[in-house]
């Protein structure tokens, strides 16, 4: 599964594929305009793998679709409350927001991190902390977004366990994000888990906003 596009002045796209041998990924991409110059990006990754990881992830998709102008904090409390009759899944939400900023909060294992321009390698400038526990099971108390600056050029890349951590080290920042995800999922996915990356960037205030589906399966 590949999908791309551009919400605003964020340059966004999304890679992942099944487990090898499954029909069906747990692990899932969303992308949504959270209005007023915001952009909710969201990746979930269902508990195994399979139909039932997937019912789990799809439920989550669902309400951020229907909620996405809340807080990050309510939107997995929400989650949780949906998927309580599922396997639960890892869920990280971040926020592109007007102001050059990105908002993030993640339960589980979905690592989030932003990428920069650096003499060499990519440098990573930024990466979310996350809380134990599963949405839909286990959800922590007291959960707190984090908010961090991120400036032109600055890429924000989110993946599931399917993709191996080191994945970052080798990032090519001048080539557009569809190809830097299809790299990552070709060179870095695990043959042992479904696999997902998304990556999106912002492109400056020049590029106007432009449709897209609000969720990407």
């Amino acid at each position: 599964m590949r999908e791309d596009g551009f919400v605003g002045a964020v340059e966004w796209a999304v890679a992942g594929r099944a487990l090898p041998g499954q029909r069906v990924s747990g692990d899932r991409s969303v992308v949504l305009d959270a209005g007023g110059g915001s952009v909710l990006f969201a990746v979930l990754d269902g508990l195994g793998h399979g139909a039932a990881a997937a019912d789990a992830s799809d439920r989550a998709a669902q309400v951020l679709a229907e909620n996405r102008a809340e807080p990050l904090d309510v939107l997995l409390l929400l989650c949780h409350r949906a998927m309580s009759d599922t396997r639960g899944a890892a869920v990280s939400l971040a926020l592109f927001d007007s102001r050059d900023r990105v908002h993030w909060l993640g339960v589980g294992n979905v690592e989030s991190r932003i990428v920069a321009a650096a003499p060499g390698k990519p440098a990573v400038r930024a990466t979310a902390l996350l809380s134990g526990g599963i949405v839909g099971y286990l959800l922590p108390p007291n959960l707190q977004p984090q908010t961090v600056p991120v400036r032109p050029g600055d890429l924000l890349l989110m993946s599931t366990d399917g993709i191996t951590s080191s994945f970052a080290d080798g990032i090519d920042l001048s080539k557009p994000t569809a190809e830097i995800t299809a790299e990552i999922l070709a060179r870095h996915a695990k043959d042992t888990d479904d696999a997902l990356v998304l990556a999106a960037r912002h492109r400056g205030q020049s590029h106007s906003s432009q449709p897209i589906p609000s969720v990407k399966p």
